[in-house]
């Protein structure tokens, strides 16, 4: 950022640079933590609705939530037609590129704005093996680091709700993906608004402020928002779904293990951005209960 002496003024830095800090600063704070009790996959689980759910089997909730999505978007296991090339755009430590990488025998690329975030998953990937298949940097998911139509599965995992600006967000993807290729966002939204509403309640809207500022979140919107995006690009196949309800124990059992003497410890250690977040989780479930807050699904395929 730059620095004025004496009488020169200075403009604030632009919303993006001053979030992008923010989200760097806050994954770098908290990604040790996370992996400590939940594992590299820094992302909902997914659970058949109704069912009684036993704390062993977040982990494989999460391993399932992935699977869901490729189920959801048609991703061939055709050894033929399956992804070759993969981007994984916020790609938190890398779970889900590792995981991919694996299951189809892909190169992966991985961005994330944060280094801590970035150099562990890189860590990990040569761990386990992988560092010739997977590989991480610091990028920006806005203006990505990679030519037109080089991936054959762009994917995003709760990562478009960091996004300060939605329609250049769904470009980039669209932009980085080859011909015939899948695009696949799981994301935080609002509710739609019905046709007679131009916005959300005022209530409503104070408790995403309050989850945005803790989160380092800008701009919410809904799901029929990220299909009209998709439209205006021409792309194909759109699809998208409500995943709430399978999400829904996700959220109890991370306050659980924040309540725990190790999840204590651990926030107090870790900093205050990762104390502010942790203190709006009950938000979060809040925002679920009242239908405000959704966990959606949306792909779709670039044209041949």
């Amino acid at each position: 950022m730059a620095t004025a002496s004496g009488d020169v003024a200075v403009s604030p830095a632009p919303v993006n640079d001053s979030l992008q800090k923010g989200i760097a600063e806050f994954y770098d704070e908290s990604s040790g933590i996370w992996e400590n009790i939940w594992g590299e996959h820094m992302h909902h689980g997914y659970y058949e609705t109704n069912a009684v759910v036993e704390l062993s089997d977040h982990r494989s909730a999460q391993i399932r939530m992935i699977e869901q999505a490729l189920a959801f978007a048609s991703v061939p296991d055709d050894l033929e037609k399956e992804p070759k090339s993969i981007v994984d755009v916020g790609c938190g430590i890398g779970g889900s590129s590792r995981y991919l990488a694996r299951k189809y025998g892909a190169k992966c690329k991985g961005i994330t704005l944060s280094p801590v975030q970035a150099e562990r998953a890189q860590s990990l990937a040569a761990d386990q093996g992988l560092a010739d298949k997977v590989s991480f940097q610091v990028a920006d998911a806005l203006n990505q680091p990679f030519p037109d139509g080089k991936f054959d599965l762009v994917w995003s995992m709760e990562s478009g709700e960091h996004m300060p600006d939605k329609l250049k967000f769904v470009s980039e993807l669209v932009r980085v993906a080859a011909p015939g290729a899948t695009i696949i966002i799981v994301t935080w939204c609002h509710r739609d608004l019905a046709p007679t509403e131009k916005s959300l309640r005022p209530e409503e809207q104070k408790i995403l402020n309050k989850i945005c500022s803790s989160f380092y979140l800008h701009a919410w919107c809904s799901t029929a928002d990220y299909v009209k995006l998709l439209e205006s690009l021409s792309v194909q196949d759109i699809k998208s779904a409500d995943w709430s309800e399978n999400v829904a124990p996700f959220w109890p059992a991370v306050i659980k293990t924040a309540l725990s003497w190790k999840g204590i410890t651990s926030l107090l250690r870790s900093g205050w951005k990762t104390i502010k977040g942790a203190m709006v989780m009950p938000l979060m479930i809040e925002g679920f209960k009242k239908d405000l807050i959704k966990f959606s699904i949306i792909t779709c395929k670039k044209p041949e």
